[in-house]
């Protein structure tokens, strides 16, 4: 016999009472004919050529049995098992759509399911949030529906909508390589928005590169657009995940941006007096729970700056004014305003999305209008944005499951920064008067220890540059999921994210602008010689 590797070793008895042990080993290998095992059991000596065949083929047997233990153990993992549409709510459904991962597809949001095991083996997922979803099957093994809190979801069919499906990847099949991407000017829609080529400006066609390069390869997920904005013109203009120049994408939180823009139109046109009005005289409610003489003393800028000094705190678990609170109040304005106070107003700062429900009803009930109706026809409309272009289920109770956010294009969100950029004025016609833009854009509260103005944050960014780690400061509307509005005024830059990364802790945006965006800004306007960014 030749050489066998050391490794054929660790199938044999190290030593058994009553044998010997094997008598010598190679450092390497072995040479069978050379060596003999004495077997007192069977009062002979053995040659080692037929011990190690014994050995070799328990072995094997042993493997056999272990595997097919594994394989009734652990079976194999099918997303496609589970792809479908599913009950969430009477009257309510949910996607369940599988690509590299698993996730759920509800109202346009997709939400992750990682694999987690457990009692139910390949059928149990964890949520981002660390909620246990089950999957349980029939006797034929389909899936029948899903569980979660101990709720059964039925489901109702094995199909979903093109536009769920499209949430798998950045791009269709064949065009999802990053070779495959070529940078093309933004078209010209006449809509308001000039546009201009990427190789004209300071960011450079490499900057467009490397962006686009790193959604498709996965660095920067689920982003859905990318809209630059310098120099007055819309230099890059990028889609993915199914999405469209014309379809509305819903903004979350930085809703509340274009309510603080409603206020101050409210302002300029005498409605209110002005941030410091008092805003309970404005409501209709007779009474407050939790009594409290400071409560009078809330203003509207209270609330804009999330500083009313309630308990309302939304990343606050034991908060009873925290979001997930509020929206199953029926009314969202009276739950905020009968919470305790623990602040005196305009103290502190917190994360209070109660608030903003209580500014929009201030505003509705001093214009005499509804909120969408007042926004269409003062700040959406002079942007040239017209009323079938955007969605707002504007409730405020918990039968709105959109949660009273706005549906926008993301060029309709690249004029709203383009509008605050500029002062105010669209076109050299005022539409916000550019003192409440001063205000908006101004420092009036720390919120999770970030400046913050009147429902606009004021972050920094961490950029590394050859001369080190440099801040550059930033002022943003955003919301879950990764849909921003970047003003970066030194370098006369609006940038325009939007994305699906709903309670997820990275923010691809925040990155890209830090990573790629930035840098050659900087670079540029220094007078370096800025390299390619990378992703």
């Amino acid at each position: 016999m030749g050489q066998w590797p050391i490794h054929i070793l660790s199938f044999l008895p190290r030593h058994k009472p009553g044998c010997s042990s094997l008598v010598q080993f190679a450092n390497v290998g072995w040479h069978a004919q050379a060596f003999h095992y004495y077997d007192a059991e069977a009062g002979y000596i053995v040659e080692a050529r037929e011990v190690l065949m014994r050995f070799v083929i328990s072995a094997l047997l042993l493997l056999v049995l272990s595997s097919s233990v594994t394989a009734q153990k652990t079976p194999t993992l099918h997303l496609s098992d589970y792809v479908g549409t599913y009950t969430d709510s009477p009257g309510h459904t949910l996607e369940i759509v599988a690509g590299n991962e698993l996730f759920a597809v509800l109202d346009e949001a997709k939400y992750v399911l990682r694999p987690s095991g457990g009692d139910s083996g390949v059928d149990q997922f964890k949520t981002i949030t660390g909620q246990t979803v089950t999957f349980p099957r029939d006797a034929s093994g389909k899936v029948t529906g899903y569980k979660e809190d101990g709720e059964f979801h039925p489901r109702v069919s094995a199909a979903v909508t093109p536009e769920s499906a499209a949430l798998a990847m950045p791009l269709p099949n064949g065009q999802n390589s990053p070779s495959d991407y070529r940078y093309h000017p933004p078209a010209d829609l006449h809509d308001g928005i000039a546009v201009g080529d990427i190789a004209h400006s300071s960011l450079g066609a490499s900057t467009a590169d490397a962006i686009v390069r790193g959604i498709l390869d996965g660095t920067y997920k689920d982003v859905h657009s990318v809209l630059l904005y310098q120099h007055g013109k819309l230099v890059m203009e990028e889609y993915f995940y199914g999405y469209s120049v014309q379809r509305p994408h819903q903004l979350r939180s930085a809703t509340k941006s274009v309510v603080s823009a409603l206020a101050g139109i409210a302002i300029d046109k005498g409605s209110l007096t002005g941030a410091s009005q008092q805003v309970l005289p404005q409501m209709s409610y007779a009474s407050y729970a939790n009594p409290d003489p400071r409560k009078a003393a809330m203003t509207l800028d209270n609330f804009l700056s999330m500083s009313p000094g309630l308990d309302c705190n939304d990343h606050s678990s034991t908060s009873p004014g925290r979001e997930m609170v509020i929206d199953n109040a029926p009314d969202w304005v009276k739950a905020t305003l009968d919470l305790p106070l623990i602040n005196d107003p305009g103290a502190k700062g917190y994360y209070c999305s109660g608030g903003v429900s209580v500014v929009g009803r201030m505003v509705e009930n001093t214009v005499h209008m509804r909120l969408p109706e007042f926004a269409q026809a003062n700040l959406f409309g002079p942007l040239g944005i017209a009323r079938t272009d955007w969605v707002w289920n504007y409730d405020l109770t918990n039968a709105d499951k959109e949660y009273s956010q706005i549906h926008l294009r993301p060029r309709d969100m690249l004029k709203l920064g383009i509008l605050f950029a500029d002062g105010g004025s669209w076109h050299g016609h005022p539409v916000v008067a550019a003192s409440w833009v001063r205000a908006s854009l101004a420092e009036h509260s720390h919120v999770d220890n970030v400046s913050y103005g009147y429902f606009w944050w004021r972050p920094w960014l961490n950029v590394e540059t050859p001369s080190g780690s440099q801040h550059v400061d930033v002022v943003a509307a955003q919301g879950n999921g990764g849909q921003k509005i970047y003003l970066v005024p030194q370098y006369d830059l609006v940038a325009v994210f939007t994305g699906g990364g709903y309670n997820a802790d990275s923010t691809p945006p925040n990155t890209i602008m830090a990573r790629i965006v930035l840098p050659v800004l900087m670079a540029a306007q220094s007078g370096a010689n800025s390299a390619s960014p990378t992703k």
